[in-house]
């Protein structure tokens, strides 16, 4: 259940999952449902926005549901995937602070420009 992350977050960040919400600009009632698992993941848009208040991948926001129930970035199989092996690379991980309409060849042209800037052609 989605929840039992989203408290985990909540409780590494030191605040409520209700302050957490407010904060991210998520609704409360979004949070309780939840809670009450009326709804198992978040939306593509309420997992970018909790990517970005607790500071991590939209991937490490989802990190303890198993990969099959991982949502779909773009509705893309293969963007999703290749974006899941970049998620350890550490130099690469601003590559999660993409915009809603990346695409797969968006998402390798700045891997490329990343590499070039850290010296790894």
């Amino acid at each position: 259940m989605f929840y039992e992350r989203f408290k985990a977050l909540c409780e590494r960040k030191g605040v409520s999952p209700s302050r957490a919400a407010i904060e991210a600009g998520i609704s409360k009632s979004l949070v309780s449902k939840w809670k009450a698992n009326e709804s198992k993941e978040p939306s593509p848009e309420v997992l970018r926005k909790l990517a970005d208040y607790f500071g991590i991948s939209p991937f490490e926001v989802l990190e303890d549901l198993p990969k099959k129930e991982k949502p779909l970035v773009n509705d893309d199989e293969e963007l999703t995937e290749y974006l899941e092996q970049l998620r350890t690379r550490p130099e690469l991980k601003m590559m999660f602070q993409l915009t809603k309409d990346a695409t797969k060849e968006d998402v390798e042209k700045a891997v490329k420009v990343i590499e070039a800037m850290l010296g790894k052609d």
